[in-house]
């Protein structure tokens, strides 16, 4: 009897272990998130709230089976480095890396975890990868701008303000692209309206005023704000500085337009944090960051913002108006 007993017990106890195996808790999986726009900054907070949602709607659960690691780094260099490093060494899953620089600091660190990037300019202009359709390697997302870009913001800035003779290209040199990526297409665009294009860097916000100011001493003057991490941070001061010093400005996102820009021709930068959220599922469950295509957008909207246009004296062609995805007045 006492053997028996013995080798029942034995037997209920082989699917034991198992039971307990079955009940154990998913792995927890972490994300790194490095931003580099302010914490303030609402546009930026819905893209992340979009990202998050995204997620949860995959079946990834903060506090359950996923935890978010998110660092704001703002326009500041230093603190894009110091994060990036502290990111890093939490050995995270995967990395949402948000911007062009964020993304040189993220991959000066680490060639081994997969970072998943949104809102950057141009990933092969950038030294990131060498292919956007199989970028190898441990980064792969979604850019935003090719090279025809700035051709284009030109031709639309002389048709919403036919007296533009001369324009400047505001950027600043530590936090874009390198400017050379669109000025063949500029320069083309410049030779067939006639008009002469220049450069105008700035390496801190205290130099935006004086470079728009000496561009309106002469008549003709016209204003393309390159995309760029400083200018999108400064949006609010160089929107108010050209329209006081009534300069016809192009930007090349929503935002600038939405808070009183003449005009602005860019992608959706709202619309990649979903399709990111996406890209780190696939990553999540199995599939290899350099074998996921980097995409460019698929829709490139135009926006005039007719208040403005009428402070400045300019009567919006017809066609523009009808070319325009929105018209904000």
């Amino acid at each position: 009897m006492r053997r028996r007993e013995f080798i029942t017990l034995l037997g209920g106890a082989t699917g034991w272990p198992l039971a307990v195996c079955a009940q154990q808790p998913a792995r927890l999986r972490r994300i790194g998130v490095l931003i580099g726009f302010a914490e303030t900054d609402p546009a930026v907070r819905s893209w992340l709230g979009a990202f998050r949602d995204t997620l949860a709607k995959l079946g990834w659960t903060e506090g359950s089976n996923l935890r978010i690691e998110v660092r704001w780094a703002g326009d500041d260099p230093d603190r894009m480095k110091t994060f990036a490093k502290e990111l890093v060494d939490l050995r995270p899953d995967a990395i949402l890396s948000v911007t062009t620089p964020v993304t040189g600091a993220l991959i000066r660190e680490t060639q081994t975890i997969p970072i998943v990037i949104a809102t950057v300019a141009d990933p092969i202009s950038s030294g990131f990868v060498a292919n956007l359709g199989r970028p190898g390697g441990n980064l792969t997302g979604f850019a935003l701008y090719e090279p025809s870009m700035g051709g284009k913001w030109l031709e639309l800035l002389k048709q919403i303000a036919p007296g533009v003779t001369r324009v400047a290209l505001l950027f600043n040199p530590a936090t874009t692209v390198p400017v050379k990526f669109y000025m063949s297409s500029i320069e083309a665009a410049a030779s067939s309206f006639a008009i002469q294009a220049s450069t105008a860097p700035v390496h801190a916000k205290d130099e935006i005023e004086g470079v728009i100011a000496t561009l309106a001493g002469n008549p003709g003057a016209g204003l393309i704000v390159m995309p760029d991490l400083f200018n999108t941070v400064n949006r609010d001061m160089i929107i108010a500085i050209a329209a006081r010093s009534r300069v016809p400005a192009i930007y090349f996102v929503r935002a600038f337009t939405d808070s009183g820009g003449l005009i602005s021709y860019g992608p959706d930068f709202a619309e990649q944090y979903p399709q990111a959220a996406e890209y780190i599922d696939r990553i999540l469950k199995g599939e290899k960051p350099g074998n996921l295509p980097i995409q460019m957008p698929i829709k490139v909207p135009l926006i005039i913002n007719l208040k403005t246009s009428k402070a400045l004296g300019l009567d919006v062609p017809v066609h523009l108006l009808q070319l325009a995805d929105e018209v904000i007045e």
